[in-house]
Parts: structure tokens; sequence; C-alpha cells
């Protein structure tokens, strides 16, 4: 087992996951104290002693469910004929609908040998063999087939759709689960667990690149945008705080002086005025932006519910402020909607125009910016070729007190093609390449740090 759970926390650290030699230690004095025989046990116990931050149990699983996967049940290989499958899918109804495990999971192990095709030595990952599985089981067929059978048992007790689906939701996903760990255990059997998780790397959450991440990914990514949010509307304000030691007091200083034989060697300033910081979000929506878009304005909409004063402005050849959809209380999802449906950000051809959209902005809405205002611009400043009206940009940078650019793209692809990320640049006090959380974090982490003293974020 100490060799198991050495190589387990080896690839933990592979993955990126953080795992320090006395956490290991505390990993393997729990064990003494766990039921190595539940896997539900001993995902807790390792879990609990080798995870420290709640966004890293999703990489802790996947990794685990390759060196403690369930062994497969026999099926398929020893029976004299494989069962039709037809025959196959009935009974895995059945198994299902009683809620006997270990008989699904004896026909999962009998669809696994009749549909899979594994080949020994073979290098094809395990997701590929579950599709193939749960494509010939057919799971929307044996969804509604659930369905139908859950409609006839609960017709007396009332139970709504909603809740008939959910279950049944849920009982595909554990049938998949299934699948999946019986495709597992069988290519760890063949090639040991160590290969088998190198090729099934899951990336840590604050890793995954914005620009390709799933709904799924998206949806996980944007429930740790809210204490971002709080952290970067606290960072502004102590920047505000602390970045200014306030106007010379003449009066002060020179009674104060008078202590020195009138000598001026202690300078005496008026407190600052302290005020909430203002922030201006202007945000590329355009096709090639949709991701990121999205992932700024859930980022915008959480500081909102933080600062007094937040306004949004979205533009793709035309700009329009986009605050109004941006609500405390209202659904995020709904507030998307509603600007797709009704903001006015196309004027011509669809494609990103900044240049005629900082003149917009420059003309329509240029008292939103004001000496307290923190501008964040977000963007690939891929302008089509077109003017870049630089002037206007310069005009709104100069108005407001700090601006920010945040580049979805890699470092290396800026001024490349149509990028004219240096005109802009010049004009901005940071532009950083934030294309993932743990980039936006490291960006939030600075966002009170004068750029001359500040470490660039890594690409």
């Amino acid at each position: 087992m100490n060799s198991t759970l050495s190589a387990f926390v080896d690839e933990l650290r592979a993955t990126g996951v953080p795992v320090s030699m006395v956490e290991a230690l505390d990993a393997a004095n729990a064990l003494q104290y766990t039921d190595l025989t539940d896997r539900e046990n001993l995902r807790a116990s390792l879990g609990a002693t080798l995870v420290k931050n709640p966004r890293h149990y999703r990489t802790f699983d996947a990794v685990f469910d390759v060196f403690f996967t369930a062994r497969a049940m026999p099926g398929g290989e020893d029976d004299v004929a494989p069962p039709d499958v037809d025959a196959l899918r009935d009974a895995l109804l059945d198994a299902i609908l009683e809620g006997d495990m270990e008989a699904m999971r004896r026909l999962v192990g009998q669809a696994v040998s009749q549909f899979a095709g594994m080949q020994p030595g073979r290098p094809v990952g395990g997701r590929y063999y579950t599709y193939r599985v749960m494509r010939q089981l057919d799971a929307d067929d044996l969804t509604l087939r659930l369905l139908a059978a859950l409609a006839v048992i609960d017709a007396d007790s009332g139970v709504e759709e909603r809740i008939r689906r959910d279950r049944v939701e849920s009982m595909i996903a554990s049938l998949r689960q299934a699948v999946d760990e019986d495709v597992t255990s069988r290519l760890v059997d063949e090639r040991g667990a160590e290969q088998v998780a190198a090729t099934r790397r899951v990336p840590l959450l604050e890793d995954i690149d914005l620009m390709h991440a799933t709904r799924l990914e998206i949806a996980e990514i944007e429930r740790a945008v809210g204490p971002l949010a709080r952290r970067l509307a606290t960072r502004l304000s102590q920047r505000r705080r602390h970045g200014r030691r306030g106007r010379l007091d003449v009066r002060r200083t020179i009674r104060h002086s008078l202590g020195h034989g009138g000598v001026l060697i202690d300078p005496q300033f008026k407190p600052p005025k302290v005020t909430k910081p203002e922030i201006v979000v202007l945000c590329d929506v355009s096709g090639s932006m949709a991701t990121f878009a999205r992932f700024t304005l859930q980022l915008t909409y959480a500081i909102s519910s933080e600062l007094s004063k937040v306004r949004s402005f979205a533009f793709i050849d035309g700009l329009d402020e986009v605050t109004r959809f941006f609500g405390t209380d209202t659904d995020f999802g709904d507030a998307l909607m509603n600007m797709s449906a009704e903001a006015s950000l196309v004027r011509r051809d669809g494609h990103s125009d900044y240049g005629r959209s900082f003149e917009e902005f420059a003309e329509k809405f240029s008292e939103a910016i004001t000496p307290r205002t923190t501008l964040i611009v977000t963007g690939d400043a891929r302008n089509n070729y077109r003017p870049t009206g630089v002037d206007s940009f310069a005009e709104i940078t100069r108005r407001a007190r700090t601006t920010f650019w945040l580049n979805p793209e890699s470092r290396s692809y800026w001024d490349t093609g149509d990028s004219v990320m240096s005109v802009y640049s010049p004009h901005c006090d940071r532009v950083e390449q934030v294309r993932s959380l743990r980039q936006l974090e490291r960006f939030v982490e600075l966002a009170a740090v004068p750029r001359s003293s500040a470490v660039p974020i890594p690409a």
C-alpha cells in the first residue's frame, strides 16, 4: 500500500496539486485507521490529508479513480455466448430500477467485453472505450425507458416530472461511471496505474484555458469568480487609501516647524479623502471573444455587488452600455440573454472594430471616466485592419485613474496579423495576458501594485 500511496502522491504533484512531505506522511498515518475495502472512506481520508484547495478535488478524484479503481466484475469473456444487446439493455434497465448495483456492475462487465473493442497494447485512452460502450447501450433510449417506467411506478404518488428526470439523470450518470470504472480497471491491469494516470490527467481548474473550456468547466470557473471579485474590490480600495499621502497642509507644516526653530523639516499633509473606487469595463464580445467575454462579464457582475459604482460597456463594431442588464438582483444567465437580444453592438458587419468603439465611447460616454475611475479593457486587440482610434483611446485613459487591459491571447500572438496590441499598450498602466483562472488571480494580486514594481503575469 505504501508504494501505491507514493505513486499516487507523485501523480498528484505531476498534475499540479501541491502535496508536501508532511501531508504525504499524514495520509499514510490516516490509512492505518481507514477501512481500505471501502473506496469512499479511502477517498475521504486521502482527500482530507492531501487536498487543501476545494478546487483541486476535481483533479484529485480523477487520479484517485485510476489508482484505487474498483476491480472489474467478470462477465462477457467468461460466458459461453455473449448476450443479445437488447437483452443486455433490458437486464440493465431492471438492475437500475431495482437498485441492484452488483448486478449492474456484472452486466457492465459484459457490455465492456462485448462492445469496447479493447486490444492489448493499443495506445487508446479509456474515454474512447467508455464512449463506444455507452453508444451501444444507447443512453438516450435507456433514459426514455427509465422515465416511462418511473412514471408508472410514481403514478399515484404525485411525484413531479422534473424530479423523475433528475432521478433518471442520476441513474444514467451512475451507469456511465460504472462503465468508466470497468474500463479503467482493465487498462490498469494491462498497463499499470502510473501509465494510465499519465494519459488521463485532468488539469487543475485554475490552469484550464478559458478559450477552450467546456460548458461544465466554465460553470465551475464562474463559481470561483465571486471571491476573486471581492479581492479585486479590496485591492483597488487599498490602492486608493495608500496610494497618495494627501495634499500639503501649509498651515500645519508652519505651526509644526516652530518647534524646530522654523525649519521645515517635517511636512504635514491633509488626510486624503477616502472614496470607494469606480470601475468601468469595456468588453469585446465578438465571436472570437465569446467565451472570454462571458468570463469577464461574470467578474464584472460579481464586482457590482462589492462596489457602489460599476459601469459596463460591451462592443463588437458598435458600443453600448450594458450595466442595466447586470443588476445584483438579476440572474447572470438571463442577463447575458437580455444583453444579446437588446444591446446595440453591431453597426456594420459584426466583426471587431476597436477604433470605432473607442471613438463612440469618447463621444457618448466620456462622463463615465473620472479621476476616480479604474478602467478595465478586455479583448484580443484584433481590429480587422481597421483604423485603431488610438487618439480616442488615449483621451479616455488620460481621464482615468488607472487603466488595465486583459488580453486572453498568448503573448506570442500579440501584434501578429490584425492584432494592434502595441498601439494601445503605451496608454495603459498594465497590459496582461489572462487566459486562465490562475492568471486572473495573479492579476488581482497585482492590481494595487505600481507597474514599475510589479512582476509580469507568467505566460
